[in-house]
C-alpha cells in the first residue's frame, strides 16, 4: 500500500493518522467513498506492486490540487482562465460579471445532468461536463470528461488494518490490478461515449479521458501504441487522453499530500480508436509458437 486517506502509507504525522482515523479524504474534503465489500471504508488511493512504481487505483485521487483537472482540461478546450462555477450558478455569474465563465457540472459540483436512460446495459453519463456560457449566460459549447482509474484484485484489507492500528505498520498485501478491464470496460466505455458526443451539435472538443499514467500505458499498448493513433485536432468527434501520475520527485513533507504531475496528453478520433481496438493490438514475434515448441524439444 504506497498512499492511505490521502497521504503516504508511510507518513505518521499527526495530520495523516487522524484523516486515516476519521476516515477523511483530503481531495475530497469529506469522507472517502471508496468501500469494502463489508461496507467498510476502504481508504486507500494508490497501490504500489512489487516490482513498478505506484499506480492510482482510486479516481477521486486524480481530484488532487483543487481539481486541477478540471482547469487544466478547460485551459486547453476554451480560452485559458476562464472561471469555474458550479452548474446553474454559472450563468448568474456570467449576467452579473459580463464575461464568460464555465459551468461544471459533476459530482459535489453542479450536480449530474438529467439523461435518458439508455435501452440495455451502460448508460451515456460522464463524469463532468464543462459548459462554456457566453457574457449572457447562454450555452454556447461544452465538453465531457471521463475520469478512471484502475480496478483491484486480490486483498488489501490486513494493510488496512495494519495502518489503522496504534502501532501504525505497513504490511504487504495480495492486492494487484484487474488490467483485463482496460479491454474488458474502460476502452468500450470511452468508444461508446465517444460516438454519443460527436452527434452533440455544441459538443464542439469531443471527450475528455483522465487516467492515471499506467493506465494510460496500458490503453495504448492494446490500440498499438501512440503511434497507431493518428494526431487530430480537437473536434466533435476527438477524444484526448491526459494522463496523471503522482510527482514523487516534488518531496513531499509529512503530514501533506503527493502532489501530481501531468504527463501524457494524445488528442485523436474516435474512429482511430475503434478501429484500433477491433484489431488484434500489439501482435508477438511471428512463428513464437514454433519457437517455443522447438525450444522446449
Amino acid at each position: 500500500m504506497y498512499e492511505f486517506f490521502g497521504f503516504r502509507a508511510s507518513d505518521n504525522s499527526a495530520v495523516a493518522v487522524d484523516h486515516a482515523q476519521r476516515g477523511q479524504c483530503p481531495f475530497l474534503q469529506d469522507r472517502c467513498e471508496k468501500t469494502l465489500s463489508d461496507g467498510l471504508i476502504a481508504g486507500v488511493c494508490t497501490l504500489k506492486p512489487v516490482t513498478s512504481t505506484p499506480v492510482i487505483c482510486c479516481p477521486v485521487r486524480l481530484y488532487a490540487d483543487d481539481y486541477r483537472v478540471l482547469r487544466d482540461v478547460a485551459d486547453m478546450a476554451f480560452t485559458p482562465g476562464l472561471a469555474l462555477h458550479p452548474g446553474g450558478a454559472a450563468a448568474s455569474e456570467a449576467r452579473h460579471t459580463g464575461h464568460e465563465v464555465i459551468a461544471v457540472f459533476g459530482k459535489r459540483w453542479g450536480g449530474e445532468l438529467r439523461l435518458p436512460q439508455r435501452q440495455g446495459r451502460g448508460s451515456y453519463f460522464v463524469d463532468w461536463i464543462l459548459a462554456r456560457l457566453d457574457a449572457q449566460g447562454n450555452l454556447a459549447e461544452f465538453v465531457a470528461i471521463e475520469v478512471q482509474s484502475i480496478d483491484t484484485t486480490g486483498n488489501y484489507r490486513n494493510g488496512r488494518t495494519a495502518l489503522l492500528a496504534q502501532t501504525r505498520h505497513i504490511e504487504r498485501t495480495t492486492a494487484g490490478f484487474n488490467w483485463e478491464n482496460v479491454s474488458k470496460r474502460i476502452l468500450p466505455q470511452v468508444i461508446y461515449k465517444g460516438n454519443v458526443l460527436q452527434r452533440e451539435s455544441l459538443c464542439q472538443k469531443g471527450l475528455f479521458f483522465v487516467v492515471p499514467s499506467p493506465v494510460y500505458g496500458r490503453i495504448m499498448d492494446r490500440l498499438g501504441g501512440s503511434g497507431g493513433l493518428l494526431p487530430y485536432p480537437l473536434q466533435s468527434s476527438s477524444i484526448t487522453f491526459m494522463s496523471y501520475d503522482l510527482d514523487l520527485s516534488a518531496g513531499t513533507a509529512p503530514g501533506l499530500s503527493v502532489p501530481l504531475k501531468q504527463e501524457h496528453v494524445y488528442t485523436t478520433n474516435i474512429g482511430q480508436v475503434a478501429q484500433a481496438f477491433a484489431g488484434p493490438g500489439v501482435m508477438p514475434p511471428q512463428d513464437c509458437y514454433r519457437d517455443a515448441i522447438r525450444a522446449a524439444l
